[in-house]
Parts: structure tokens; sequence; C-alpha cells
């Protein structure tokens, strides 16, 4: 299994030592243990984890260099992707798991715990709510998604935690193209702009993805994001709908 794991992530030529290895193995031990009580994720194959889960988190290398980056919110992080993987490749990030399960939270603490994880927070909140409180808005280099939202959605949630001058990046499947075009005008009202797009097949598979990289180039106006479910309901696809 080790080597599977490691010729995996040499494909992505990420730095990987024995430690990291072994800190995977745990990490996907206990995705299988918790799974059993609860649900987690419908993968739980150790060669399904490793490419649907450990290298679709990991493979954001192909759109952003994480050398300048230092602090990282993971919004609707599950399972802990993409916010783990990184966390374990890249020691040094400062990284928020955000989710409004608190019993995954449970769980996203008892991996921090038994992997020896520091500079790693998992915290319990939805995004409109935690994207308002001062602690959190604004304050990241890099926000991370790879919750299932259309992109207007994803950006009201994730926007408000980046920094002006920072980055919004979302993973998508493959076919984004129209997705990405609808959804230009809502990013710009919550200060950002799409900087660009990156389609690809996950190394070794034929599972086709893509990264959505968006700029914060301005403040994200203290309305959003708005209250709890309506960016899910009513995405701004360019025309603001009332409250």
């Amino acid at each position: 299994m080790k080597r599977f794991l490691q010729d995996k992530l040499e494909m992505l030529s990420v730095e990987v030592d024995r430690k990291k290895i072994d800190q995977f193995n745990q990490f996907y031990d206990l995705i299988v243990e918790w799974n059993n009580v609860m649900n987690l994720t419908a993968i739980t194959d150790y060669k399904d984890v490793v490419e649907k889960h450990f290298l679709d988190s990991l493979s954001i290398e192909r759109i952003l260099k994480l050398d300048d980056i230092k602090a990282v919110m993971d919004v609707g992080t599950g399972a802990g992707f993409p916010g783990m993987p990184l966390k374990i490749i890249y020691p040094e990030l400062k990284i928020t798991l955000l989710d409004s399960l608190n019993k995954r939270v449970k769980f996203l603490n008892e991996v921090i715990r038994q992997l020896e994880l520091k500079n790693i927070d998992a915290i319990h909140g939805r995004a409109e709510d935690i994207g308002k409180n001062e602690n959190y808005r604004e304050k990241y280099d890099l926000c991370v998604s790879r919750a299932v939202a259309n992109l207007a959605t994803l950006s009201e949630y994730c926007m408000p935690f980046v920094r002006v001058g920072g980055v919004f990046v979302s993973y998508k499947s493959g076919d984004i193209d129209e997705e990405v075009l609808k959804s230009k005008k809502a990013i710009s009202l919550f200060g950002g702009k799409i900087d660009e797009v990156v389609k690809f097949q996950l190394p070794g598979t034929d599972i086709n993805r893509a990264f959505v990289k968006i700029k914060k180039i301005k403040g994200t106006p203290k309305k959003y994001p708005r209250k709890s479910g309506i960016p899910s309901k009513e995405p701004l696809y360019g025309e603001e709908r009332s409250n």
C-alpha cells in the first residue's frame, strides 16, 4: 500500500518521506474506522481514496504554488479534503478546517490528535456565519473548497475569508465552462476576479477535474455572505435578489 501511495504522490512532484506516508495511511485507517459509524465518504477502497481524495486534494499545485501561502481556510471540508492532505505535505501551513456538521469536526479533531498535527484547527459552523466573524474574515492567503455547490454560491461562501491579494481555488469536475461564465458577475460582487481555469486528469486515471482560481482584488462588501441558506437557494448570477 505504501508503495502505491508513494508512486502516486511522486506523479505530482510533491516531496514525501516515511513520516508523511505513515500519516496518510493513518488518516486512511481513521476514515475507514469512523465511516462505520457515520457517513464521512462513499469512497473507502484504499486505492480509490488515494486517487480520488489524496491526489485530488494535492493537485492544486497545477494552478498555485504554495511557497508563499501561510494561512489556508478549507470551507465545507467534510472528511478533511483538501485541507488535511495539504497539511500533511506542507506542515508549515496554518490551516482552518470548516464544516457545518459537528460529528465531522469531532472526527477531524481526532485525526489532528492522532497524527500529531500542529497549527491546524477544525471548527464547527456555517460559512455564512463564520464569514462574518472578524477573527476569520479576510484573514487567509488562500481559501479552498471541494464542496458540491455552484461556483457563484461557493464564491459567496469563500471570498469573505480571503484577504485582498489572496486567492480562492474551487475544486470542480472537468466540465466547468458554463458554470464559470454564469458566475463571473457574482464573483465580482464579492471582490474577486477569475484568474485562471485549469482542466486536467488525475494522474493514472481517466477522472476529469478542474480548478478555478479567483483572485481577491478588493474587499468583500459587509453584506456578504448573506444569511444562512440564502446563497444556495438564491445564487447571485449577476443581479442581486432581495433577502
